[in-house]
């Protein structure tokens, strides 16, 4: 199958590619199979991956690359999680060109700059950048479109689809679950389209859902929020347990601007409301959301912002056109683009009035869409009466960007999620593991300080402690962190078997979600899942057994280590 083909088909018809997929599939000699069961579709692979996000597309790849069958299920018609259907480009740390991730998400990172090397009209000096970063946006050393990621993905699976190993199910969603004692047996998909039912079986499930969605339906045990102080002892916990104060959430555009033309758009039937509010914090925020200011994340005291969508220099202020801008027309022969585009992910469209965490569709629907009005808003309050440096108002020439979200509203089709459930996990990582200032009490040392060295590590990340405003009212959380590791324990429900969690739904707190919840470290976590499903299988135990046996830890550590997957940080 072609490339363009199969992405055609992968970001489009997904209906058509899972059809051919199963019907490709032979009766015999192939891992997936098929078979009709009272009516009802029900498919069976050595695993099924709940989620296509991040961490589901690690976990599928790595299965995949060690010949196990793989199912996997995505909502919505674009697989890449918060780099695509979310759109926000990746939050990395400083030495992600060397170190500190997976050799597979480095590869991944090389499919991004190849495939713009291979497909766009760079110019000279733009191709020849071994390091090219498509938008220059100062967030990331590799800002680019969120269609690319889609497409890379795909060429990823690609052969594994073809070779029948692998079914994506696009817009599907997980409904219900069969679950005897510790052992999911089975998990129903319904298809958002055509609202067909199916039945997938296999040994093993993986939870790489957004919002932990597999852990309820199977009765897997699990928490939200924020936990008390008197549990965690975290420097940095509420003193009282909130299992509704999760982080906001956020629904990102892109745009780009065209000076002397009008693209303002028809006025939000919410503007009056957003143009007015002011969120209601326990340390209080900067004043209006819509306002070139925030609260200063470390500080909490107000702190003003830049915005030119000429991309120029703001002084000592943070021009927000540069910060997350995924083109820099510059990169490209002349024409190619009539501007930068930029993705809007800022302090000023986090929403704040309503948790998706828990909640029903009813409720999951409402916000989003109050999420949408207040994107729009911003937009609209940028196109009319942003202070401008000239002393005028408004940017009429900002231009709202459709094609570049794939949505005929052009905000992107899921809100950008930063919190989950959690599983009950065999161990939590907690604050004092992985916190600069609670590891610096626990040593005693003010300066070169390390995170918890853990004995099952599987994996690793870095990223500050970095928690946007909450649900409950709480401002910013922000903190620094140490390069750490990801312990086998956090991704091991306490109870049951043969369930795994690879997104935000590992065993952290609600306050060390804050580091472990970014780009490359959700990919580590799907990767070592996948991995460790592999293991497991192949050695005929459970995933706990190989924590706890110190022989079958030693030889999973070796076996992922010789697959890419860092388990420590280099030694000073």
């Amino acid at each position: 199958m072609k490339r363009r083909n199969f992405i055609e088909n992968l970001t489009l018809s997904s209906s058509a590619l899972v059809v051919t997929s199963i019907i490709n599939t032979p009766a015999t000699g192939l891992p997936v199979s098929k078979e009709t069961v009272n009516g009802k579709l029900k498919l069976t692979a050595d695993v099924v991956i709940a989620g296509g996000g991040l961490g589901g597309c690690a976990s599928a790849l790595a299965a995949l690359r060690n010949n196990l069958s793989v199912i996997l299920t995505e909502e919505t018609d674009w697989i890449g999680g918060q780099l695509s259907q979310q759109g926000v480009p990746p939050d990395e740390h400083p030495w992600i060109e060397t170190h500190g991730a997976t050799q597979l998400y480095r590869d991944f990172r090389i499919g991004i700059r190849d495939y713009y090397k291979r497909t766009y009209p760079l110019t000279k000096a733009a191709k020849e950048r071994k390091n090219l970063n498509p938008g220059d946006g100062s967030v990331s050393k590799l800002c680019h479109e969120p269609r690319v990621a889609v497409a890379v993905l795909g060429d990823m699976f690609a052969p594994y689809i073809s070779s029948g190993k692998l079914i994506l199910l696009l817009e599907h969603k997980i409904t219900a679950a069969d679950v005897k004692e510790n052992q999911v047996n089975s998990l129903e998909a319904v298809s958002l389209r055509s609202n067909q039912k199916m039945t997938l079986t296999a040994p093993y499930f993986v939870d790489a859902t957004e919002l932990g969605d597999l852990l309820p339906v199977t009765g897997t045990e699990f928490v939200t929020g924020a936990e008390p102080k008197s549990e965690t002892q975290e420097l940095h916990a509420p003193e009282k347990a909130d299992p509704e104060n999760n982080q906001a959430f956020t629904v990102c555009f892109a745009m780009d601007y065209l000076p002397g033309e009008n693209h303002v758009i028809e006025k939000p039937r919410e503007y009056d409301f957003w143009k007015n509010f002011i969120p209601k914090m326990k340390k209080p925020w900067s004043g209006k959301l819509l306002y070139l200011a925030y609260s200063n994340p470390k500080t909490l005291e107000p702190k003003l912002l830049g915005f030119h969508p000429e991309g120029i220099s703001m002084g000592d202020k943070l021009n927000l056109w540069n910060y997350r801008r995924i083109i820099n027309k510059e990169n490209f022969e002349k024409g190619t683009y009539a501007g930068d585009i930029t993705i809007v992910n800022w302090p000023q469209n986090d929403y704040l009035l309503g948790n998706l965490v828990g909640a029903s569709e009813k409720d999951f629907k409402k916000h989003f869409e109050r999420g949408k009005q207040l994107s729009l808003s911003l937009l609209y309050w940028l196109q009319t009466e942003a202070p401008r440096p000239d002393g005028g108002k408004g940017w009429p020439g900002i231009r709202l960007r459709k094609d570049i979200m794939g949505t005929e509203d052009g905000l992107a089709k899921y809100p950008y999620i930063r919190e989950s459930r959690r599983i009950k996990a065999v161990f939590t990582v907690k604050e004092e593991h992985v916190g600069a200032d609670n590891r610096a009490m626990i040593t005693g040392r003010k300066e070169g300080n390390k995170a918890a060295e853990f004995y099952d590590s599987v994996g690793v990340g870095y990223y500050h402690i970095d928690l946007h405003p909450s649900t409950s009212g709480d401002n910013y959380i922000d903190f620094g962190s140490l390069p750490f590791q990801i312990p086998l324990g956090a991704l091991l429900p306490k109870r049951m078997e043969n369930l795994l969690p690879a997104n935000k739904n590992i065993g952290t707190t609600h306050i060390t979600n804050g580091c472990y919840r970014l780009h490359p470290v959700e990919w580590s976590i799907g990767e070592s899942v996948g991995l460790l499903v592999k293991f497991a299988l192949d050695k005929k135990v459970i995933p706990r057994s190989v924590r706890e046996k110190k022989e079958l830890l030693s030889d999973f550590q070796d076996f992922i280590r010789k697959q890419g997957i860092e388990t420590e940080w280099p030694k000073a």
